[in-house]
């Protein structure tokens, strides 16, 4: 029982050695990001694939990377994280790019706007049957 437990230490200690790199999202090196020309939606598509996000809303497609290494249980490092962000026009043509480095985001500010508390203050009752059995006078023309 004690060679069994010493093993199983062992085992960690060997495990927690070891050094671990992880990419999430797309997998970009350099020389794809070097002299690429996105002029549209096909170039894009062509040279990076297809996006990890479309907003099919305002035509935008996102592209996510990171590459993190792990060098023990409690070590972790990232090496990159990148969110890149273009714009399409309704003929597909990219009007607008920009890259956010969401590693260096230190500080998020959160949004002061609130939703109103009107169905808060409904009753029971009027919260499950809403409006029904209620009249409204509608305005008499002369």
């Amino acid at each position: 029982m004690n060679k069994l437990i010493i093993y199983i230490c062992f085992f960690f200690i060997l495990a927690n050695c070891s050094n671990k790199v992880t990419y999430s999202g797309k997998i970009l090196n350099v020389d794809k990001l070097q002299n690429i020309n996105f002029e549209n939606k096909e170039k894009l598509i062509s040279k990076l694939g297809y996006p990890s996000y479309i907003d099919p809303i305002e035509n935008k497609f996102f592209y996510f990377s990171e590459l993190s290494k792990k060098k023990s249980i409690r070590k972790k490092e990232i090496k990159y994280s990148y969110v890149f962000v273009f714009e399409l026009d309704e003929y597909d043509q990219i009007i607008n790019s920009k890259v956010y480095d969401i590693k260096d985001f230190q500080k998020v500010k959160f949004s002061e706007d609130k939703t109103s508390s009107e169905i808060v203050k409904r009753g029971l009752l009027e919260k499950i049957f809403g409006g029904v059995g209620t009249q409204q006078e509608l305005p008499t023309t002369p």
